[in-house]
């Protein structure tokens, strides 16, 4: 174990690689889907939709950025690599449009889950966005799901 300390902290060990900022995105967007414990179809399509949207991607691209979301979502041990890209990689309207897909994405079946509103609550401050943006957010996505 003291072992695997020490080389932790060696100064010739390997730099720790971050993630793209578009798979970050991906990641947390699954992440968020999969907060209530069941990934269900219709969230996996909206996330497809989310990332469709928000890259400028063809379908068939954003099918493959979803699964790269998925496969570093299934690896990480947490959330702060992937929010840490965010907040650094991305200006103020980018991670605000953030924010609202993620109120998109455990809204989606119009229940307000204990463990997705803690997770949104956790999300907001680890990509610098406030908590009042965040509810605007919500409040926006809460509006439109009315509309529907």
């Amino acid at each position: 174990m003291i072992d695997a300390l020490r080389t932790l902290f060696r100064p010739d060990a390997a730099p720790r690689h971050d993630v793209p900022a578009d798979i970050a995105v991906a990641a947390l967007l699954v992440d968020a889907a999969k907060a209530d414990d069941v990934y269900k179809p219709e969230e996996r399509l909206s996330v497809v939709a989310l990332l469709k949207a928000m890259f400028n991607l063809e379908t068939p691209e954003a099918e493959m950025l979803c699964e790269k979301g998925e496969a570093a979502q299934a690896e990480a041990a947490d959330i702060v690599r992937f929010t840490r890209v965010v907040k650094f990689g991305l200006e103020e309207p980018e991670r605000l449009r953030l924010i609202e897909a993620l109120w998109e994405i455990v809204l989606i079946d119009h229940e307000r889950d204990p463990d997705e509103d803690a997770l949104l609550r956790r999300l907001a401050p680890l990509l610098a966005v406030s908590d009042h943006d965040s509810a605007a957010a919500r409040h926006r996505v809460l509006s439109r799901q009315g509309e529907q």
